[in-house]
């Protein structure tokens, strides 16, 4: 081929016809007298410039050159692009770059309920990104009165953590006076409710019982608390005597009933 177009270089030459070389082809090294491709700052036969990895005619399609050589566009996404961690596919405009790897701004989304993120951000747990609602509800600590999570204050009390609003008596639901307070099966009550549940309520005045006790009729007293139901004498637990569900002393028992 080259002989033939040196016969025809020189024929034509005979004939007064100038083939002036329009330069030389940056991949065969030899002139180039027809059609020609200017690129990268060299000149090309169009036949010889292909894509560095697939090898196909790159023609007046798009192309990338990196170190020096041309790339068609799909093969350079494919090699040299940053890649979405959700898809694996290139990332040819706008990126997200989080947690240490770039994602399609279409792809980064939390992980719980697919929701995108708003101006408050996301949260990180295990390489995973959460909305705040869904990282609160899956990894904040709960209160232990609400169930709810925890987002800022908080009482940590009995093995656990709760609400500063949470933390009160579970049955009359009264704040603690300086954070003082009774523990039953593991929940906060005040003292009158505390006793109540333990059954040491005096029946008498209604009053929690922390000293001496009397035990009657199923019931507890102070002992001053114990007396008769008519003349109001203190009475000891072996000297009464139980009508309608009343103590009374001998005297006013047998003045009353006998």
């Amino acid at each position: 081929l080259d002989t033939m177009l040196g016969s025809l270089q020189s024929d034509l030459n005979k004939l007064g016809v100038a083939t002036v070389a329009k330069g030389v082809c940056g991949a065969c090294k030899k002139p180039i007298a027809g059609q020609v491709i200017t690129a990268m700052g060299k000149t090309w036969h169009p036949e010889h410039f292909v894509c560095t990895h697939c090898q196909e005619e790159i023609g007046s399609r798009n192309f990338f050159e990196r170190d020096g050589q041309p790339y068609c566009e799909k093969d350079y996404h494919n090699l040299f692009s940053p890649r979405c961690y959700y898809c694996n596919g290139p990332i040819l405009d706008k990126v997200v770059t989080a947690l240490d790897r770039t994602w399609h701004p279409e792809h980064f989304f939390c992980a719980q309920c697919g929701a995108f993120f708003g101006p408050e951000g996301f949260h990180e747990k295990d390489g995973k990104a959460y909305c705040r609602k869904d990282y609160f509800d899956m990894f904040a600590p709960k209160c232990g009165g609400c169930a709810r999570a925890i987002l800022e204050n908080y009482i940590s009390a009995l093995n656990t953590l709760w609400h500063p609003e949470c933390f009160v008596c579970r049955e009359c639901f009264t704040p603690f006076i300086n954070g003082s307070f009774f523990e039953h099966d593991g929940q906060p009550y005040c003292e009158v409710h505390y006793h109540e549940r333990r059954g040491s309520l005096c029946s008498g005045c209604q009053k929690p019982i922390t000293g001496r006790c009397i035990t009657a009729m199923g019931k507890k007293f102070h002992p001053e608390h114990f007396v008769c139901a008519f003349c109001l004498k203190q009475l000891n637990k072996g000297t009464f005597k139980e009508q309608n569900d009343k103590p009374y002393c001998q005297n006013c028992f047998l003045k009353l009933f006998c």
